[in-house]
């Protein structure tokens, strides 16, 4: 998985940007990242999910709130209303308009939500529900109203007490152009060779930096080694594989980097508290 550094434009008259984004073909996997906060939300599609080293099923009303430089992508599977396009409603805004914003005593918890956003959000279907119409209609809207209507949309979601965090990590904000070259270069790799064996030698000559080195940077701007990123990964991707296929479950282990079923067992039952068999089964349920 290759992330690349999107460049956004904020909206003619505008201090924030918004795509109304329809697809016939599929939403397509685009691994990214942009020093914007983004707001999604997808209708009429399902899929994948990927968002830092997190990997999970979206279904149509998926509603997601990302903070900045934390890589991400949307992988469409397939969509209920054939005659509908796969659409996603996007909105962008700085952390520098987020702090001004919420600068004012009233917006306080807005503040407190978008820093748990540093790992994503995934909101509730019952607060996704609620602001949909809202956010539908925010798109028809001249810049003042869409304005006034965001500042209510964030407000209204930050009362959202069963919004869950859905990476493990978060990125370093504003990190040194050097060390963010380097880091992107490194997780490149890893997303797009999770499966296979990676040496810390490989990924040391990748960031042209010695091994402890790779390590010191690493850990500041995932906050784990590349043992523990590697292992939520892969576990990630089997997550979506259990929750998606019906491949055995040690087919699934061996697509997601694992020789051994038994360690492949240990390690999931570890990050998530239960089996592969148990996960798939309360997953169906």
């Amino acid at each position: 998985m290759k992330s690349y550094l999107e460049h956004l434009t904020a909206d003619e008259d505008a201090s924030w940007a918004t795509l109304n984004r329809r697809l016939d073909d599929g939403i397509p996997f685009q691994w990214h990242h942009h020093p914007e906060f983004e707001l999604t939300l997808t209708l009429n599609s399902s899929g994948q999910r990927f968002i830092g080293d997190h990997i999970g099923r979206y279904e149509p009303g998926d509603l997601v709130l990302i903070g900045p430089y934390l890589p991400h992508t949307w992988h469409s599977l397939d969509r209920p209303n054939d005659n509908l396009s796969h659409t996603a409603l996007v909105m962008w805004f700085l952390p520098e308009w987020a702090e001004r914003l919420t600068a004012n005593t009233e917006l306080r918890p807005v503040a407190a939500m978008l820093g748990r956003a540093a790992n994503g959000l995934k909101f509730s279907d019952a607060a996704a529900g609620e602001i949909r119409p809202a956010v539908e209609h925010l798109f028809t809207q001249p810049p003042v109203e869409r304005f006034l209507g965001l500042v209510s949309i964030l407000n209204t979601l930050a009362k959202d007490r069963e919004a869950i965090p859905l990476s493990a990590t978060a990125p370093e904000l504003a990190p040194a152009s050097a060390d963010r070259g380097r880091i992107d270069r490194v997780l490149n790799h890893i997303h797009n060779h999770f499966a296979q064996p990676i040496t810390i030698t490989e990924l040391s000559d990748i960031a042209a930096l010695s091994p402890s080195g790779l390590h010191r940077t690493f850990l500041r701007h995932t906050r784990q080694t590349v043992s523990q990123y590697l292992i939520r990964l892969r576990i990630g991707r089997a997550c979506a594989l259990l929750s998606s296929s019906s491949l055995p479950i040690g087919q699934i282990a061996g697509e997601v980097g694992y020789d051994s079923l038994a360690n492949f067992n240990r390690q999931f039952k570890s990050l998530k508290g239960t089996t592969p068999r148990q996960y798939r089964a309360a997953f169906s349920q």
